[in-house]
Protein backbone atom coordinates (compact mmCIF):
# COMPACT_ATOMS: atom_id res chain seq x y z
CA UNK A 1 0.00 0.00 0.00
CA UNK A 2 1.40 3.38 -0.99
CA UNK A 3 -0.57 5.77 1.19
CA UNK A 4 0.09 9.47 1.54
CA UNK A 5 2.45 10.43 4.36
CA UNK A 6 4.33 13.39 5.79
CA UNK A 7 8.11 13.19 6.08
CA UNK A 8 9.97 15.68 8.23
CA UNK A 9 13.74 15.37 7.94
CA UNK A 10 16.50 17.35 9.64
CA UNK A 11 19.75 17.24 7.68
CA UNK A 12 22.98 18.06 9.50
CA UNK A 13 26.44 18.70 8.17
CA UNK A 14 27.70 21.39 5.81
CA UNK A 15 24.31 21.95 4.21
CA UNK A 16 23.83 25.72 4.31
CA UNK A 17 25.17 28.13 1.68
CA UNK A 18 25.88 25.28 -0.75
CA UNK A 19 22.59 25.22 -2.71
CA UNK A 20 21.19 22.38 -0.62
CA UNK A 21 17.62 23.74 -0.43
CA UNK A 22 17.54 24.47 -4.17
CA UNK A 23 18.71 20.96 -5.06
CA UNK A 24 16.28 19.46 -2.55
CA UNK A 25 13.40 21.30 -4.24
CA UNK A 26 14.66 20.25 -7.69
CA UNK A 27 14.78 16.60 -6.61
CA UNK A 28 11.32 16.77 -5.02
CA UNK A 29 9.94 18.19 -8.28
CA UNK A 30 11.76 15.55 -10.34
CA UNK A 31 10.36 12.76 -8.17
CA UNK A 32 6.93 14.31 -8.59
CA UNK A 33 3.82 14.30 -6.47
CA UNK A 34 5.50 15.91 -3.45
CA UNK A 35 4.55 19.12 -1.70
CA UNK A 36 6.29 20.83 1.19
CA UNK A 37 9.41 22.90 1.75
CA UNK A 38 13.10 23.04 2.62
CA UNK A 39 14.38 25.68 5.03
CA UNK A 40 17.55 26.59 6.91
CA UNK A 41 17.41 26.39 10.69
CA UNK A 42 19.33 28.66 13.05
CA UNK A 43 21.52 25.77 14.28
CA UNK A 44 22.94 25.09 10.79
CA UNK A 45 20.67 22.22 9.75
CA UNK A 46 18.18 22.10 6.89
CA UNK A 47 14.63 21.03 7.66
CA UNK A 48 12.76 19.26 4.87
CA UNK A 49 9.02 18.63 5.02
CA UNK A 50 7.56 16.54 2.21
CA UNK A 51 4.05 15.20 1.76
CA UNK A 52 2.98 12.68 -0.84
CA UNK A 53 3.04 8.97 -1.52
CA UNK A 54 5.27 7.02 0.88
CA UNK A 55 7.41 5.66 -1.99
CA UNK A 56 8.13 9.19 -3.26
CA UNK A 57 9.00 10.44 0.22
CA UNK A 58 11.39 7.49 0.62
CA UNK A 59 13.01 8.40 -2.70
CA UNK A 60 13.60 11.95 -1.45
CA UNK A 61 14.94 10.65 1.88
CA UNK A 62 17.31 8.30 0.05
CA UNK A 63 18.60 11.26 -1.96
CA UNK A 64 19.09 13.33 1.21
CA UNK A 65 21.29 10.52 2.56
CA UNK A 66 23.21 9.97 -0.68
CA UNK A 67 26.55 11.32 -1.83
CA UNK A 68 24.76 13.26 -4.61
CA UNK A 69 23.78 16.18 -2.37
CA UNK A 70 25.70 19.45 -2.37
CA UNK A 71 27.85 20.13 0.66
CA UNK A 72 28.37 17.32 3.16
CA UNK A 73 25.62 15.42 4.95
CA UNK A 74 26.70 14.04 8.31
CA UNK A 75 23.31 12.62 9.21
CA UNK A 76 19.57 12.77 8.67
CA UNK A 77 16.90 12.39 11.34
CA UNK A 78 13.39 11.68 10.10
CA UNK A 79 9.87 11.59 11.50
CA UNK A 80 6.92 10.05 9.67
CA UNK A 81 3.38 11.30 10.21
CA UNK A 82 0.03 11.75 8.51
CA UNK A 83 -0.16 14.55 5.93
CA UNK A 84 -1.54 17.90 7.05
CA UNK A 85 -1.86 19.52 3.63
CA UNK A 86 -1.83 23.22 2.90
CA UNK A 87 1.16 23.31 0.54
CA UNK A 88 0.82 24.64 -2.99
CA UNK A 89 3.98 22.98 -4.28
CA UNK A 90 7.50 22.46 -2.99
CA UNK A 91 9.01 25.70 -1.70
CA UNK A 92 12.34 27.05 -0.50
CA UNK A 93 11.89 29.01 2.71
Amino acid sequence: MNEDVRLTAWVRGRVQQVGFRWFTRANALEIGGLTGFARNTEDGRVQVVAEGQRENCHRLLDWLRSDDTPGRVDGVTEIWDTPRGGYEGFAIR
